[in-house]
């Protein structure tokens, strides 16, 4: 899935989800290294401790983050795949 992020540096987050599961999680621009990171971090995990773990995190006064962002889409490809 590709999701276009809102009110965060990176533009877009790319990932695949096999059996409930993440992978291959990508961010489109933003602070490189914390976003690899991030994506080692979260790889294999599944999606909805995920969401658990990373909705509602802040970027400073930013009322989202690049892991909020992430929770985001998982919540959507979870709302179109039902």
């Amino acid at each position: 899935m590709i999701y276009k992020t809102q009110g965060t540096c990176s533009s877009a987050i790319m990932f695949d989800v096999i059996d409930n599961k993440l992978s291959n999680v990508r961010f489109e621009g933003g602070c490189n290294g914390n976003l690899q990171g991030i994506g080692r971090l979260v790889e294999g995990m599944d999606i909805d401790e995920v969401i658990s773990r990373i909705e509602g995190v802040h970027c400073g006064p930013k009322p989202t983050s690049c892991p909020d962002q992430l929770a985001r889409a998982l919540k959507q490809y979870k709302a179109q795949q039902h």
